[in-house]
């Protein structure tokens, strides 16, 4: 059996299980981690962390009903930094995986170092790559990374006169987070209109929109890569296809995403040398501003003419795009972290299978906007020789024996395959047979 065979929820099988077990028993003292997060981006690390024989106790704060199934959740929410620090003091946690943007804005690994404790994870100034996209683009513009032209408002009255001078060909973004939803690719000038207002007026994602940025629209092909960084190297994850429209053939409004497939297949050797000097190139600049970074570094890159330029960073890894690089991740997740916590890492750490995920989001309908919640979900259980995909949990609650939906996304089903054929026909497989909840929405053409 694979590694990365499991069934239904996200659970071992029982052979697998008792392999583990043995191998973590012969092996002595084991690291307890803490996960932090309640998404399938969550579901993923732990699902990883869980195979490897380093680990002994896993838990998530707040986890969700996957999770459970792999460790132990705790109610402790994501930006309670207070009550997380002093649950890894009564735990003893050896080291902790931050997986949301939440904790990173509230400080958690400034407050958790200053304890003593390792983390994973950028501190506080260096993720304002990806908490201000202003300064991003300002920092991307001091560095000399190739970046779409940018300006920054902070009026929306001079945000539209630009925007008017684009012809409304543009790219409208919230200066602050917005759970990925606070961007607007628009190609007339009614688009941009609205989106500015929108954000700066309407205050759509509150204080976030008090300031934007506008940047032309470049026309490629658009991909993401992430990279293990340790304050001053970057070794990059296997490149990811990401699928952000709602609809089929990339139409409807933007969303989280709706999937993902990895590698991705426009990304060869060539390209992804010249991402990996841009990532080294933002990680140098970071250290020469005194803000070391490790953790993840995410870049959402537009491809034009062969030439990459960076749309936007992110300081944690993606959502769903973990769900397709850690089932293909051939060596053993804790001791890569520990080595860019540690300013130790090597490209040798990092190996990748010979093979393909496609992971298929099965969405709330309605989502991105106004959906409905509390649908139960079915199919969960699957037989036991339904081997070789995993349903990772997004947005979900257990009540009793029940799962529920609870979000906009709700379930990530990712399957691994020798060809990118083969794992997006085995994901595909997989959804309403029996897997389901009432209104459930997902799009056709994942990994096509």
């Amino acid at each position: 059996m694979k590694p990365y065979d499991v069934i239904g929820s996200g659970t071992r099988t029982k052979s697998l299980d008792a392999v583990l077990m043995l191998e973590k028993k012969k092996r002595g003292k084991k690291q307890t981690v803490l996960v932090i997060g309640s998404g399938g981006r969550e579901h993923a690390i732990g699902w990883k962390l869980a195979r490897s024989l380093q680990v002994g106790k896993l838990y998530f704060a707040p986890g969700n009903p996957g999770t459970g199934e792999i460790g132990e959740n705790v109610p402790i929410k994501a930006d309670d930094i207070e009550g997380l620090v002093a649950f890894a003091k009564t735990k003893n946690i050896d080291i902790t995986v931050v997986g949301t943007e939440a904790s990173l804005v509230a400080g958690i690994v400034d407050r958790f170092a200053k304890d003593g404790f390792r983390i994973f994870g950028p501190n506080k100034q260096a993720a304002r790559l990806e908490t201000s996209k202003a300064w991003a683009v300002e920092f991307m513009a001091r560095h000399g990374v190739p970046h779409p032209i940018s300006e920054i408002f902070d009026h929306p009255g001079e945000a539209l006169a630009y925007a008017e001078k684009l012809g409304g060909r543009c790219v409208v973004k919230a200066d602050g987070l917005c759970q990925g939803k606070g961007v607007f690719v628009c190609n007339w000038q009614e688009e941009a209109r609205r989106a500015v207002t929108m954000l700066m007026v309407d205050k759509l994602f509150g204080s976030a929109g008090d300031r934007v940025v506008i940047q032309e629209k470049l026309e490629g092909k658009e991909v993401s890569v992430m990279a293990f960084c340790d304050g001053s190297r970057a070794v990059p994850l296997v490149a990811v296809q990401d699928y952000k429209r709602a609809y089929d053939g990339d139409h409807g409004p933007n969303t989280g995403s709706m999937g993902s497939a990895a590698p991705a297949k426009h990304v060869g050797p060539t390209l992804l040398k010249k991402i990996h000097r841009l990532l080294t190139l933002a990680v140098k600049g970071m250290g020469d501003e005194g803000a070391a970074y490790r953790g993840i570094l995410y870049a959402g890159l537009m491809i034009v003419d062969g030439k990459p330029y960076i749309l936007e960073f992110n300081c944690r890894f993606g959502d769903p795009e973990t769900q397709v690089q850690l089932p293909l991740l051939e060596t053993d997740l804790l001791p890569i972290l520990e080595a860019c916590i540690d300013g130790r890492l090597t490209a040798e750490m990092v190996r990748w299978k010979k093979a393909s995920a496609v992971c298929v989001v099965l969405a709330s309908e309605g989502y991105p906007g106004i959906y409905k919640t509390g649908e139960i979900v079915r199919g969960l259980r699957q037989p036991a020789g339904n081997h070789g995909f995993m349903v990772f949990h997004a947005g979900t609650s257990r009540f009793g024996t029940v799962v529920q939906s609870a979000g906009g996304r709700v379930l990530g089903v990712t399957a691994t395959a020798p060809t990118a054929r083969a794992a997006r026909k085995k994901a595909y497989a997989a959804i309403g047979n029996p897997l389901s909840f009432e209104g459930m929405q997902y799009r056709k053409d994942i990994g096509k």
